[in-house]
């Protein structure tokens, strides 16, 4: 019996807060590289690990969530790699394939989205929902670093991609940076997709519909990111309709039951 206790190299207790620190990990590992891989001018690499990286992103915290393994370290530590992952790597990737070509503004592009993008994850870090408001749990405030990665690489994933160009993308690139920096930082409600209550009747069509979505990114990464971002982007006014109904509604909730505590 005290043999088998050497060979336990973690409690079962320990191991769940190991695996989802290690996706985390692998994430800065992926961020790390998709620069070096810009720096090497291969861009198609480069975005590809960008992806990756956003996908151990949307698994460590579900899975740490699930497995009860969630801690104040993994919450510090997703936070340091999102910064790396999607708030430098995506703005060097940038400024390797075009905003170098703009000299000291292209540079300047760079930091500034890299400084929005920190300010972002330290709000976010320190955003607190009281019981009353849990509703608040479907939306972000600003667009959630992973995303703002993804966006700003459009122009290169439009370049990368088989669809047929009708603008040169390189243009848009320092406008739309900018435009993604300013919805880090910015108040308007995004959609989290955190607490979506699925109808039963529509579970397999979902699965389908991520079935599918997985197979077109392996054989058609670039074309279904473009149509990834762009679809996300017209979702940025549908959440402010949807969050503005819902805190109105809740807002006459509470005045309702203020006048009924006066009477």
């Amino acid at each position: 019996m005290n043999q088998e206790n050497k060979f336990k190299i973690a409690s079962s207790k320990r191991t769940r807060y190991i695996l989802p620190n290690i996706l985390t990990l692998g994430g800065v590992c992926l961020g790390i590289s998709a620069i070096k891989f810009a720096i090497d001018k291969n861009f198609t690499l480069a975005v590809i690990f960008i992806l990756l990286a956003a996908i151990l992103d949307a698994l460590d915290g579900r899975i740490a969530r699930l497995i009860k393994g969630t801690s104040e370290f993994g919450k510090e530590l997703d936070s340091l790699t999102d910064f790396v992952s999607f708030g430098i790597a995506p703005a060097f990737i940038l400024y390797f394939w075009e905003l170098n070509n703009y000299g000291k503004l292209g540079w300047a592009i760079t930091l500034i989205y890299s400084i929005c993008c920190v300010i972002r994850l330290a709000r976010f870090n320190l955003t607190k929902i009281s019981d009353d408001e849990m509703w608040k749990q479907n939306y972000f405030e600003g667009i959630p670093s992973p995303i703002g990665g993804i966006l700003i690489l459009l122009p290169i994933i439009y370049e990368l991609s088989a669809i047929e160009q009708i603008i040169n993308p390189k243009i848009i690139t320092p406008y739309l940076t900018v435009i993604v920096s300013l919805l880090l930082i910015s108040k308007f409600p995004t959609f989290s997709f955190k607490k979506i209550s699925i109808p039963s009747k529509l579970t397999i069509l979902i699965l389908f519909g991520v079935g599918i979505s997985f197979v077109s990114l392996m054989f058609f990464t670039f074309e279904t990111l473009l149509i990834f971002g762009i679809g996300y982007i017209f979702t940025i006014p549908v959440a402010f309709f949807f969050y503005s109904k819902n805190k109105n509604k809740f807002k006459k909730i509470e005045s309702e039951e203020e006048h009924e505590d006066i009477l």
